[in-house]
């Protein structure tokens, strides 16, 4: 059985410019029923500031095992807090998946324009161009999809490359656990369970006061190849953005997906299956 512990702590509203937005726990290989802080922070260089972790901003929190998902939403505290702590009753790879309520913003063009390139959304670019509103406000609807990866008991499976079915999710192709720094980790980036083909991804990671990024796009199968220098917390990301059906005011739908996992000096040894 999972255990829930939430505290409390003042919202921290956060924009969508403000960038990456990730899932961050306090240990990634726990041991069996031992309590894991899960805490959500959004900004720049993944250091970020904390953002509330409620029932309000979510639209659904899963937690996917070898025993199949459960779907922890209505366990979320009503009220703004900094995290929520797990603890896993059973070793191996645990998946826990986010996605957040829409939120809605608008910039100047110039800004608009400048986001757009930064995350390798030329082709909205083209698209506003072709339309004749380059020169106009970029009005935006946009939803986070972040996932974690957690190894209890020093133990991995097959969970690693589970699809949960997020509307823009990034899904190894191979088990972290498995590989060794130096090593690159391949990845499939899907919009609405497709291949998404020629989508900025970036890998990231942080050792102290060292911070490094890097950025491939995916192939025509939706594919990746991250290079993982070093062991250590990583995090990989992407944004997908497409016009808003539904009106409404905002132009565009943009959709950031986040997966967040470590890498061990050294391969972990697998637990059969």
């Amino acid at each position: 059985m999972n255990k829930w512990i939430f505290s409390s702590l003042l919202w921290l509203v956060s924009s969508a410019h403000a960038h990456e937005f990730w899932m961050a726990p306090d240990r990634f290989s726990p041991a069996v029923n031992a309590p894991v802080t899960l805490s959500l922070r959004v900004g720049e260089g993944f250091l970020g500031e904390p953002v509330g972790f409620d029932r309000p901003m979510a639209v659904s929190l899963h937690w996917h095992r070898l025993r199949g998902q459960q779907n922890l939403t209505a366990q979320l505290p009503a009220s703004p807090g900094p995290s929520v702590q797990i603890a896993f009753d059973q070793t191996g790879t645990q998946l826990i998946a986010l996605d957040t309520q829409p939120v809605t913003t608008e910039l100047a063009a110039d800004e608009f324009t400048a986001y757009l390139r930064e995350d390798g959304l030329e082709h909205v670019i083209a698209q506003r161009q072709a339309s004749g509103q380059g020169a106009a406000p970029g009005r935006e609807r946009y939803r986070r999809h972040v996932k974690t990866l957690l190894n209890v008991g020093g133990q991995s499976d097959a969970v690693f490359g589970v699809r949960t079915g997020q509307t823009l999710e990034i899904v190894p192709l191979l088990d972290p656990q498995g590989l060794r720094a130096g090593d690159a980790m391949p990845v499939e980036v899907l919009f609405k369970g497709a291949p998404l083909p020629g989508a900025l991804v970036r890998v990231w990671n942080r050792r102290a006061e060292r911070f490094d990024v890097s950025t491939e796009r995916t192939d025509a199968a939706g594919r990746a190849r991250m290079p993982l220098p070093w062991g250590g917390v990583w995090m990989v990301s992407v944004v997908h953005m497409v016009p808003n059906p539904d009106g409404q005011g905002q132009d565009w739908d943009s959709h950031w997906g986040n997966l967040t996992f470590e890498l061990p000096a050294a391969p972990a040894q697998r637990r059969p299956l």
